[in-house]
């Protein structure tokens, strides 16, 4: 479970204002944390089939905003692959 300090940090890490918390890169921001924590859990957990369907789950969703922002604004969507490290 993703914690407020953990969230906020991502939010702030690519809001495009002081109060943004819906756009894009912020979405896919907090997706990346959530991914990141489900990610060492299945890690332990090999048998917690619930958690790794949710983790594809993300991760298609993740997919899908980050497709969404390449279509729409093909800059912003290079600047928060390379923040966040994500392979494209």
């Amino acid at each position: 479970m993703i914690t407020k300090d953990n969230k906020a940090e991502a939010i702030k890490k690519l809001a495009r204002s002081k109060n943004d918390v819906g756009s894009p890169e912020v979405q896919v921001s907090i997706l990346t944390e959530r991914i990141k924590e489900v990610t060492e859990h299945v890690k332990q957990n090999e048998h917690d089939y619930m958690a790794k369907r949710g983790l594809i789950q993300m991760v298609g969703q993740r997919k899908k905003l980050l497709k969404y922002l390449e279509k729409t604004d093909f800059e912003s969507y290079k600047a928060t692959v390379a923040k966040l490290g994500l392979r494209k």
